[in-house]
This record gives structure tokens, sequence and C-alpha cells, in this order.
């Protein structure tokens, strides 16, 4: 039976109206949390609304099993808005519907609005005393929102009633009636600030101990004040190994807890561009505990490492692969110890070329990847990856499946080498 994964990434509870699903009882799902319904074998229709205030905002439209046995999803405005939401089929993030920053740009759109564009919309936008706007009323009510919701969301959400009783409608808005493939589970991700699938629960978070995660300035933007001599400073070599250029990114854990954390897969710490076969020294500040991968797309290689442990003071890290690989890996220490540099964690070589097919997914943006041996809200674990990669990586070398088994790889002088390759 296909399942719904509703996801509310807002740090509030938020409520919605389950119709056709969940014995039409309503739904209030906890702050950063999922909560998971299950629809029939059969063809099966309804929506899941999000409210704001008692009022109807915006809904996720389903319908599983449906003509040629595919659903149906999409996304839409018709009845109002007070947060942003999206829909796709689980692994498939083609199928995604929704504007994931549908409240960020009605705001924008209202504050350029002109006095005769707003005295239109009277009684349609609704802001509080500050005059943000924290709520829209339904679109098919107030012909002059539609044109006014058009300018920034058309094409992404239903805005317009599309093609019924007659009215051929618009094609934007009928183009989100498109097909899914097959019948999968459905994602639906709820925000405040950008919906798009975020981190996944708490409970599928990686390994490693951490803090709240914050935003610092780039790293091309620090490296002007980097001293020359680097001796003593606490970070990494990163070491680009390809025959193509790349940019790393370092993402600070949001949370630690006792052998868990809470991997942070929105706000990248800093970047740096290497050319190909070029290597330099990152900076990182002692409290530092997460990983470095290429770019920001998930599946992807990690290296994890913290700067400074609590219980002795050292560096320690790791190579995962259970949020996929795109690619090999190593890290070790470059204090001279045999618990630092005589030790390598990861592997160096291609371990994708040869994979099998069902351990292969394509990458938002084109690469081709193995697949998440442990799940998160784009698909469940791929048993195909985990498989190949014991066989080819093995457990001692890098983090598969489970939190135990891997080479830790330390050093005393909180300095690692990490290369991609």
């Amino acid at each position: 039976m296909p399942k719904i994964f509703i996801t509310n990434k807002s740090d509030h509870p938020q409520k919605f109206y389950c119709h056709g699903f969940n014995n039409n009882q309503d739904l209030i799902v906890k702050p950063r949390s999922k909560s998971t319904l299950t629809a029939p074998n059969h063809q099966n229709s309804g929506a899941i609304i999000a409210v704001h205030d008692g009022h109807e905002g915006e809904q996720a439209e389903i319908t599983f099993n449906g003509f040629g046995g595919n659903d149906f999803i999409d996304m839409s405005n018709i009845v109002g808005a007070g947060g942003n939401m999206t829909i796709q089929q689980e692994g498939e993030p083609s199928t995604r519907k929704g504007d994931p920053l549908f409240m960020q740009n009605l705001r924008k759109a209202w504050k350029k609005a002109s006095p005769a564009t707003r005295d239109g919309l009277k009684g349609s936008i609704f802001t509080n005393k500050e005059g943000k706007v924290v709520r829209m009323g339904p679109i098919k009510e107030h012909p002059k929102l539609e044109s006014f919701v058009r300018s920034f969301a058309d094409g992404k959400t239903y805005i317009g009633v599309g093609a019924w009783n007659g009215s051929p409608g618009v094609k934007t808005d009928n183009d989100q009636s498109s097909a899914g493939k097959g019948t999968k589970n459905a994602v639906i991700t709820y925000s405040d600030g950008d919906a798009s699938p975020g981190h996944p629960d708490d409970k599928t978070a990686h390994r490693a101990p951490m803090e709240q995660v914050r935003m610092v300035e780039s790293f091309e933007a620090a490296e002007a004040h980097q001293p020359e001599n680097h001796n003593g400073e606490v970070g990494i070599d990163l070491h680009n190994k390809s025959d193509k250029p790349c940019r790393y990114f370092f993402y600070d854990n949001y949370w630690n807890g006792n052998g868990t954390a809470g991997a942070n897969f929105d706000n990248p710490l800093k970047s740096i561009q290497l050319a190909p076969k070029a290597s330099k020294f990152v900076p990182l500040k002692k409290t530092f505990k997460g990983r470095v991968q290429r770019g920001t797309k998930i599946p992807a290689t990690w290296v994890e490492f913290q700067c400074q442990a609590a219980n002795d003071g050292w560096a320690h890290g790791d190579i995962s692969l259970q949020q996929g690989c795109d690619g090999a890996a190593t890290i070790q220490g470059t204090d001279g110890a045999p618990h630092g540099s005589g030790l390598i964690g990861g592997f160096t070589k291609d371990v994708i070329t040869r994979a099998p097919a069902a351990a292969k997914v394509k990458r938002e943006d084109g690469v081709v990847c193995l697949a998440s041996t442990m799940g998160n809200w784009m698909a469940g674990p791929n048993e195909a990856a985990a498989e190949w990669l014991f066989k080819e990586v093995g457990q001692k070398k890098a983090y598969i499946k489970g939190g135990s088994g891997t080479d830790i790889i330390s050093s005393k002088n909180r300095r690692f080498d990490v290369c991609f390759y």
C-alpha cells in the first residue's frame, strides 16, 4: 500500500485537513517531525491541506494508481496560502510540484506592488501589524488575485481552476496534473522557509557530535585573512585528485547526541573551489563537527570529522557512504602517529561505473551516483547499493550500514589530509 510521508520542517506544530486519507481525520505534525499515512492499494484520491488560523491554505492533491497505473499529484494554492509546501513521488525529484518559497515570493511581490494593485487585492492579502504578509485568501474568490499570483508562481502550482466543466483552463495549471512514474509513496514537505525536501527526521541523521549550526562568510571571503604559515592551525588539507574542477562544501551538524547527530542538509558553513589536481588548506574552528562533500546535493560521499573531541582533544574522522556515493575519498591524519597518518580511511577506486543498475540513481544535477544505503526523504534504503559497497569497499574502510566496524581516523595535531578522487 502506498504511503504519504508528511514532513514539517517548521518550528511549530502544523495542522492539516486530510480529505480522502487518514479516515478524513485532521492531522497535526509536530515541529521538525514526520508523520506517515497509508493509502489503500486500489485507486484512491484525496488532498492534504495546510491550515492557518482556521483557514485552508496550500494543498497537495493526490491520486494513487490512476490512469495507466500512474499516480497524479499536484500542489494547489487556489484556496489560499499561509506557508510553503511541495509534493513529489518518493525517489523521483523530477515529479516535484509546488513553489518551495511561495510565501517569500508572495511577500516580495506585495512589497513591490503599486498602491492601485494593493487596493485591488483588498480582502485577499492579510498582513500582521508590521505589514508582513502572513496569509493569502482563496484565489477563486478574488479574480484580481489570480494574475497577481501568476506574476511569481506561474507553472509551479495550481493557480486557476484548470481544465474543468467545459473550460480549457490555463496550460501552466493543466501541466501540474502530469502523470507520475507508476505508483510510489508520496513525499509532502511543509516549511515556513524553503519547502524543498530537506533534512530527514532526527532518527535518520548521522553519527558524529555537534552543536547548533551557524552561517559564516564564504571561504573565499575569509581567505584574505589567512596567515601564510598554517602550522598549528586546525583544519584540513583538501586535495582534488580528479581531472575536473570541483567546489567542496563544509556542513556543521545541527545538533549532537550520544552517538547520534542532526545532519545538516540545508546550510553549508563554507565552500572552496579547487582546480583539477589542486590542494588547499581549509582552516576551521575547533568546534567544527560535521562533514565535507562535493557540491550540495545527495547522494554524495561524506568525509565526516570533528576538529577537537571533548574527551581527548584530538581530531577524529571517517568516510561515510550511508547517504550515497558520488566518488572515492580518503581521510588521513597528519601528525605522523600510527593512529593518524599510518591509517587511511576510505578508498581510491571507482566503484560507480561497474555497479549494478539497481544500485545507481541519477542525482538532481544529472550525476550518476550510488544510492543511499540507509534511506532518506527521497527513497528508502537501497539494498543493491549496500551489497555492492560491502563487496567493493567494506565496512572497515567506510560506514555503509550501521554505526560500528569502521576505522576512525585520529590526529593529535587536529589536522587531516582529505582527498577526493
